[in-house]
């Protein structure tokens, strides 16, 4: 019999994590995922899909979340795009509170569920019932509509050297990289916005999330911070270079948000603790925009 979901927020929350985040000690990430879903009640659901070794994952999110309290979590082991149209699998989504993507492969993850009654759900769920949806590592960067699907991490940007794919669209204008310090993505981010100058890159290191409250603002946690690219008023002359080449990029706007940085959108009701400056506030807007399901 079917019950009732869990009260969440009423705008729906984004987890987007970096990857290795602590799964062992405070968990300090995942208990804000699991406090945003509802708390120790909430109805979580854990979506192995990007993984080859989907049930050695769940083992380990079972214990995290377990430990952090949680008494209803479940494991959608999904191997096929048939079982992603799946009722069963459907009706998880349609009760969860909080669903979790872990990491692995991202285009894997999107082979399985991009498209699918399964990925219509999370939409539903994340924008109409204010579900949290989380991700880690693969989990994270499928989170928007651009998606980085393969690429190198040299030490310059190049020409040609990263490709794009489509996502799952919980976010727009905006391309995900994950383990960001740690492997020194810099120069791969850079490649990605020299090419597509209409998208802004965001940089997640590990054990680090963006949260992001739709219509609401943003916050860091974690252990590092939050890089954004945006380079929509650059000079470039990608267009004359050939592949495998170095691009001129005059004018790109780097931004940093260390842990504990806290921005919400001016309105009626609250105004920031500092002014926002137009580019962050723009960032802002985009990120937080309350896009139709789709």
């Amino acid at each position: 019999m079917k019950t009732e979901p869990h009260n969440t927020a009423a705008h729906g929350h984004l987890v987007i994590i970096g990857g290795c985040e602590d799964r062992q000690h405070d968990k300090a990430i995942l208990s804000r995922f699991v406090e945003l879903s509802g708390g120790a009640h909430a109805r979580i659901v854990v979506i192995t899909a990007a993984s080859a070794k989907a049930d050695e994952m769940w083992q380990v999110y079972d214990k995290a979340f377990a430990d952090i309290g949680v008494r209803q979590c479940q494991h959608l082991h999904l191997q096929s795009r048939q079982d992603a149209n799946d009722e069963q699998h459907i009706a998880a989504i349609t009760e969860a509170d909080g669903i979790f993507m872990t990491g692995g492969d991202q285009k894997r993850l999107l082979a399985l569920i991009g498209g699918t009654a399964l990925d219509a759900e999370m939409h539903t769920a994340l924008k109409l019932r204010g579900a949290c949806i989380g991700g880690t590592s693969a989990g994270a960067s499928a989170m928007s509509g651009h998606m980085l699907a393969q690429g190198r991490a040299e030490l310059q940007p190049e020409k040609g050297a990263v490709s794009l794919g489509a996502g799952l669209g919980f976010l727009h204008k905006v391309v995900i990289d994950q383990h960001f310090s740690e492997r020194q993505r810099l120069a791969r981010l850079l490649s990605v916005v020299a090419a597509n100058p209409y998208l802004q890159g965001i940089g997640i290191d590990e054990d680090t999330a963006l949260v992001v409250e739709r219509g609401v603002g943003i916050e860091v946690l974690g252990e590092g911070a939050v890089t954004i690219v945006d380079g929509r008023h650059m000079a470039t002359n990608i267009a004359e270079i050939n592949d495998h080449m170095t691009p001129e990029l005059i004018d790109v706007r780097l931004h940093l948000l260390p842990s504990g940085s806290k921005y919400r959108l001016p309105d009626d009701a609250h105004t920031p603790e500092r002014a926002l400056p137009p580019p962050l506030l723009e960032f802002l807007e985009n990120v937080t925009k309350r896009n139709p399901i789709s």
